[in-house]
């Protein structure tokens, strides 16, 4: 049992919320982000092995119509000629694809297999992370970068499944995968949304879009 935990997107306190017999999941109580603490963190490497078992095909009908639930409501807000970021792209970036055949111009970057780091020293109109923010450690840390390089008026798009509640958390499947670190709800976005002063929007059953304000930025996620 862990003593204490730190929430890693808002800096509340956590309070244990399940166990399993592989890991424990505690809860923050400001933010009511769900997290694994870092004693069932993997390694790099064991975290790598398991992304390369991953067979998602560029081309392939059934993964795009998967990303269609975060292209089609972006592409409505965003004008052509738009430029964005693909974070946590993977190895086989199709959304980028997706989005170009849209007329939007998308950059790449992800940690194990584009990882230039040089995409976060500009400006995108937008950012997508696609089944990314589960398998983040930090994910204040790695938002606030994120929403750092968005301009102001531009929009994050951020797709995950959500917890609902401690019953429903028990049986869901999307916990058993042992890169899954972070799990969000709704709430959680919409304590997200207002500490950006974002215009917060739900595009699904696990897509949300966040649009920066034009106005002055609040101060950053400890």
């Amino acid at each position: 049992m862990v003593a204490n935990l730190v929430c890693e997107l808002c800096g509340g306190a956590c309070r244990p919320f399940h166990s399993d017999r592989r890991r424990e999941y505690w809860r923050c109580e400001t933010c009511l982000l769900v997290q694994v603490p870092p004693a069932w963190h993997l390694p790099p490497s064991a975290e790598r092995a398991i992304y390369d078992l991953h067979e998602n095909q560029l081309e392939d009908p059934g993964y795009q119509r998967f990303l269609s639930r975060m292209a089609e409501p972006l592409a409505e807000r965003v004008p052509t000629g738009a430029e964005g970021l693909d974070f946590g792209c993977g190895p086989a970036p199709a959304l980028a694809a997706m989005l170009g055949r849209k007329g939007l111009k998308v950059s790449l970057y992800d940690l194990y297999y584009h990882p230039d780091a040089n995409v976060f020293a500009r400006c995108w109109d937008f950012i997508t992370a696609t089944e990314v923010v589960e398998h983040l450690a930090r994910p204040g840390q790695e938002l606030e970068r994120l929403w750092k390089c968005l301009r102001p008026g531009g929009w994050l798009g951020i797709m995950t499944k959500r917890v609902i509640d401690t019953d429903a958390f028990s049986r869901w499947h999307y916990k058993n995968d042992m890169t899954h670190i972070s799990f969000f709800s709704d709430a959680t976005f919409t304590w997200l949304a207002n500490h950006w002063n974002a215009e917060l929007h739900s595009a699904g059953a696990d897509v949300v879009l966040l649009r920066k304000p034009l106005s002055r930025e609040p101060d950053a996620i400890p």
